[in-house]
């Protein structure tokens, strides 16, 4: 049983120690994930340590285990509530929540650092602002402040197309090419009309016209006007 407890018991506080830790700390993962790698991490690391492979790669798998019991409980809704952290509000119709900020642990100076890095400089224009599980921060700005949507003006726009890539660091790309129902000599044929050679393609693409661009490893403008500047001595 103590191979199974043992496990058990490491999970469980290790997920309590990380919820008191805060968010914050876990940005980008969610608890179940970082403390998943932590574990499996230092699991792995005990062989080094001591002459025990197999009880190593034992308590790994139960590890694991556990963690797809957790990830699998997490897709009720019910449960999903307790083991995951809710939203966290930080500023709500452009008033700062003191109360959030105290609980996720985020001094003003760093929220106005983060909301800088979205765009917006003035809490004032912020519908609502929170801070994710996974220690993200999300930010609805109010509708008078939110960037022109094209729904806005009754515009009506083409549906976006992607640029497929043909050849990407000097490789042709064949199952895109298949996909564009081309092949490899009308590839190359465009290639040589447009001077250049397929090792020195950094990455070619077909446009929605069916036109083929191409950037190679030699810029194209070689002017040493201002708009060619440099940082550091290679001017």
């Amino acid at each position: 049983m103590a191979f199974i407890y043992n496990p058990l018991l490491i999970f469980l506080f290790g997920y309590i120690f990380l919820r008191i830790t805060g968010k914050k700390a876990v940005s980008q993962m969610h608890s179940f994930d970082m403390l998943y790698i932590l574990i499996i991490g230092n699991v792995i690391s005990q062989p080094m340590q001591k002459d025990n492979v197999w009880k190593a790669l034992l308590f790994t798998f139960i590890v694991m285990l556990l963690y797809k019991l957790f990830m699998w409980l997490s897709l009720n809704n019910k449960l999903r509530w307790t083991l995951f952290e809710s939203p966290t509000v930080l500023i709500r119709n452009g008033d700062i929540d003191r109360t959030g900020l105290r609980k996720v642990r985020l001094p003003m100076d760093e929220l106005l650092a983060q909301l800088r890095v979205k765009g917006f400089t003035d809490t004032r224009n912020i519908a609502l602002c929170a801070m994710e599980d996974n220690g993200q921060i999300s930010v609805i700005p109010k509708s008078n402040f939110r960037p022109v949507q094209p729904g806005d003006l009754k515009i009506k726009v083409k549906r976006e197309f992607i640029p497929i890539p043909v050849i990407m660091d000097g490789q042709i790309i064949d199952h895109n090419l298949k996909y564009l129902k081309l092949d490899r000599d009308w590839l190359l044929k465009r290639v040589k009309q447009k001077g250049a050679d397929v090792q020195n393609v950094l990455l070619a693409t077909i446009t929605e016209s069916g036109t083929l661009h191409i950037d190679t490893n030699n810029p194209h403008n070689e002017d040493k006007g201002p708009y060619s500047y440099k940082p550091g001595e290679d001017n």
